[in-house]
């Protein structure tokens, strides 16, 4: 087995093989959690998105899922952030078809004091 593998388990749209390709390579990608500071924010309209499936040997966690969102400018921004996605998809099913942008931001855990999570809204 390799050590290290990506594939595309769901997509917004039907892809070509260009995007499949473009959307599971990471290194040229923006990753939002490094991105943003906490009372940082950045605005993304998306053109459509992906679920990675990555298996990694070499990382502690050997299978994860990572989210990558390709903007309207081809910019690439990618997350690992489950409350991130969860509130992404949210956004995206209840826009269905119609053009929307998102504002990422972290915010303050009520859970964790003084550790932040990623999240979104639309605007």
């Amino acid at each position: 087995m390799a050590d290290y593998k990506c594939s595309v388990t769901y997509s917004s749209k039907n892809l070509t093989n260009r995007e499949k390709i473009l959307a599971k390579d990471t290194g040229n990608a923006v990753k939002l959690d490094e991105l943003l500071n906490p009372g940082e924010k950045v605005v993304i309209t998306p053109d459509y998105y992906v679920v990675l499936s990555v298996h990694n040997e070499r990382s502690d966690t050997k299978d994860y899922e990572q989210y990558m969102i390709i903007d309207k400018s081809g910019n690439k921004y990618y997350t690992g952030s489950p409350s991130f996605w969860e509130s992404f998809t949210d956004i995206s099913e209840e826009m269905g078809d119609e053009e929307f942008s998102i504002e990422c931001y972290k915010m303050e855990s009520k859970n964790y004091k003084g550790k932040h999570f990623l999240t979104c809204s639309i605007v």
